[in-house]
């Protein structure tokens, strides 16, 4: 491993955290002298020559709206955003810009401004002297509410207030901005999801919205607004964070993946454990869709971009009417250029590496996102849902079965006859690679650790081993195997509610081996990115 420089940054910063009184101090920061090339930039632009005028004002607006998600998703993230104001290293202020805070999220969330300890498992939405006991005694219906602050009033005592009220003054502005965009908008259906999500984000209830944009599917225009994902939340797993997508529809891409959302019920059943634990029917009256990416806000934005999206999280509107999965293909074909190939070039095996194809990897990400919406949302034994009973270790376990299950379902499909282009070993053998890609995002993210116990899994069962060279090959017969297997066991935690199970197995596999640091060195030593960062806005559009 090459040794890195470590330039002192001095610098002046205000400690402003939930708790603490502000005061002034001359700290350190210590940062590699390279860590910005961790991140390859990409611009998030499109052809936009095909809307009206009045829809390029509506997404001048709708992007507006996005940016106060992000400035609520700094405070659900770290606290008061002034820390920006007191930092004058250009490549301290832009890393503080991409993660959020003082915390690198592709580096186990340590601390990159000395002064700051740990970052608290659960973020700014709890109080930072909370204890899960405490916790866990209080007794408050509002406060495993994906849509509450935690905070204490003046006597210590614990109170949990709506996000509606707490962020009331911007989420009110927020939503006036996408009621003018609503007007703005032809598309009946897409129009009307905007002002009910303006509403929702008034009301903090989001179920007439979610019901709304499972209708809304022609639109050339996409917008996602408001508290979603709980990752930031590694205490409970309970609290949705702010964020925000713009995209514009890439119609001939979508044509191509109409019919597979008429397909999950049949898929449903194909899955490889007990019937029990199958019994519920995905909704299929939502769909999958391809985009071009323009505008990430808030906790999509963070650290590590999403490529791919799968919504709403609601097990009730899954059940009722399914989920719409979003590809953003521009995103993703960014980071197959930039990092997946080198990363299998580096450290497949010749052979293998030969089948790294950008539409096996495009089928891959989709099928994560087909997976979400299938196995089990409701535990068979009582214990509520699969994410209130697996509480932190949702995230991580659910996105190891979206992954897994994504490969099982494609497997399904080529014996089918519904996939025919390109082969299964491709699919493999891109998946492979992309693992090398995602667990270098690290503990602190759900992917992160998804990708970990999936090479693990792997590996044990040697559908993955090293050749003479010291690079990787895939036995595809025991591969196939280890998939149905590992499906199996990931849909019996889940239907189960086995909270000490899920917590055992991401404590023993959930882990970085020596054996897999000394392949990140090499990825690292190569300069291959870890991820990517945008140059997006406005002016960036031409609008």
């Amino acid at each position: 491993m090459k040794t890195k420089i470590f330039p002192i940054i001095m610098i002046v910063i205000f400690f402003i955290n939930s708790g603490c009184k502000k005061k002034t101090e001359t700290v350190e920061a210590i940062l590699p002298i390279d860590s910005l090339a961790i991140y390859a930039t990409y611009e998030l632009k499109t052809d936009l020559s095909h809307l009206t005028d009045a829809e390029k004002q509506a997404i001048k607006l709708l992007i507006k709206a996005a940016d106060i998600m992000d400035e609520l998703f700094w405070h659900q993230a770290f606290g008061d955003k002034n820390l920006m104001d007191t930092i004058s290293n250009d490549t301290l202020r832009q890393y503080s810009y991409i993660n959020y805070g003082p915390w690198d999220r592709l580096n186990n969330n340590k601390p990159f401004i000395s002064g700051y300890g740990p970052k608290p498992d659960g973020a700014n939405f709890y109080p930072a002297d909370l204890t899960k006991e405490e916790f866990e005694n209080w007794q408050n219906t509002d406060k495993t509410s994906l849509y509450t602050m935690i905070r204490r009033d003046a006597n210590g005592n614990l109170l949990a207030i709506y996000y509606h009220e707490y962020f009331k003054e911007q989420l009110s502005k927020a939503a006036d901005l996408i009621e003018q965009a609503a007007k703005l908008i032809n598309d009946k259906n897409f129009a009307n999801y905007l002002s009910l999500r303006s509403e929702a984000l008034k009301t903090s209830n989001y179920y007439a919205s979610d019901m709304a944009w499972l209708d809304s599917k022609t639109s050339k225009i996409e917008y996602i607004v408001g508290p979603i994902e709980n990752y930031e939340d590694r205490l409970f797993g309970y609290k949705a964070a702010f964020e925000s997508f713009v995209l514009i529809k890439d119609i001939e891409w979508s044509k191509k993946l109409e019919k597979y959302g008429k397909l999950l019920p049949q898929l449903q059943k194909s899955l490889p454990v007990n019937d029990e634990y199958k019994k519920e029917i995905p909704g299929s009256m939502g769909d999958i869709n391809v985009y071009d990416a323009i505008y990430y806000a808030g906790d999509c934005n963070a650290g590590s971009k999403t490529i791919a999206i799968n919504l709403p999280n609601d097990e009730e509107v899954q059940l009722k009417k399914g989920t719409r999965k979003l590809q953003l293909k521009n995103v993703m074909q960014a980071k197959f250029d930039k990092i997946v190939v080198p990363i299998a070039e580096l450290i497949l095996d010749e052979n293998i590496a030969g089948n790294v194809v950008f539409n096996a990897f495009f089928q891959n990400v989709m099928f994560h996102e087909v997976a979400h919406g299938l196995g089990i949302k409701n535990t068979i034994n009582n214990k509520g849902t699969v994410r209130e009973a697996l509480k932190e270790a949702y995230s991580p376990i659910e996105e190891a079965k979206a992954d897994i299950m994504g490969l099982y379902l494609i497997e399904k499909l080529r014996e089918m006859g519904e996939i025919t282009e390109g082969l299964l070993e491709q699919n493999y053998a891109s998946f492979v690679a992309s693992i090398f890609r995602s667990v270098r995002f690290g503990a602190a993210s759900a992917h992160g650790i998804a990708n970990m116990l999936e090479f693990n899994f792997l590996v044990d069962a040697a559908a993955i081993s090293k050749n003479s060279q010291g690079k990787y090959n895939i036995d595809f017969e025991k591969m196939k195997n280890a998939i149905s297997d590992m499906v199996q066991k990931i849909i019996t935690i889940q239907a189960n509610g086995d909270y000490e199970s899920a917590i055992q197995w991401i404590n023993e596999k959930g882990k970085i081996n020596t054996d897999l640091q000394k392949d990140l060195n090499k990825i690292n030593d190569a300069k291959i990115p870890v991820d990517i960062v945008f140059k997006q806005g406005i002016d960036v559009l031409g609008l």
